[in-house]
């Protein structure tokens, strides 16, 4: 199995919110590359802190997407690429 295949499968110990914003980036990453915390949040009914405190254990994960913080304007920009 490959490693996408068992990242897909299995998301390991992620949180809810973890696992929903897992979901969000994967759907949206082919569209797009940069997310910002808020607007994440918006669509997920969470704050950009919400976000933010849960993209670092995307960030650290090994998982089908990588993840990588990338600027601080009006919030925070991560660099998706799936």
């Amino acid at each position: 199995m490959s490693t996408s295949a068992a990242a897909t499968q299995d998301d390991g110990p992620l949180s809810k919110k973890q696992r929903r914003i897992l979901k969000y980036l994967r759907a949206n990453a082919d569209e797009q590359t940069y997310f910002k915390s808020r607007l994440i949040g918006e669509e997920l009914g969470l704050s950009a802190k919400e976000v933010g405190t849960n993209m670092a254990a995307l960030q650290e994960g090994e998982y089908d997407l990588t993840v990588e913080k990338w600027g601080y304007s009006s919030s925070t920009t991560w660099m998706v690429d799936a």
